[in-house]
């Protein structure tokens, strides 16, 4: 659990390696730092209280001057729940549950 807890860190800290610039990690620190951004164990306490489940992937992102979390969530019955929250107040902008199969699988990805 707390190789989890680091690698979701990590993922705050570090934003995805095709984002950009090698400075995105001190920009992510600094509006972490100025309270522009949910530190993550409070995006993660506020997730769990709205959303429980296991997070599967977690990004922080600059989007149109705003800063927003993508989360992948892996819900407790087995759906696959995909999040884009402000990254200031949690507030869900967007969610996309995964439509599940008759077997209980997830469904394809469609083109």
């Amino acid at each position: 659990m707390r190789s989890l807890a680091l690698l979701l860190l990590a993922a705050c800290v570090l934003p995805p390696a095709t984002a950009g610039s090698k400075d995105d990690h001190e920009r992510a620190r600094a509006a972490v730092q100025a309270g522009e951004v949910l530190p993550l164990p409070a995006l993660m306490e506020r997730l769990q209280r709205t959303h429980p489940g296991q997070v599967l992937e977690l990004e922080l992102e600059r989007d149109d001057g705003r800063w927003v979390y993508e989360v992948k969530l892996l819900q407790a019955d087995g759906q696959l729940l995909k999040l884009e929250l402000d990254a200031r107040t949690a507030q869900v902008l967007k969610m996309k549950p995964r439509p599940r199969q008759k077997d209980g699988a997830p469904a394809e990805p469609r083109p």
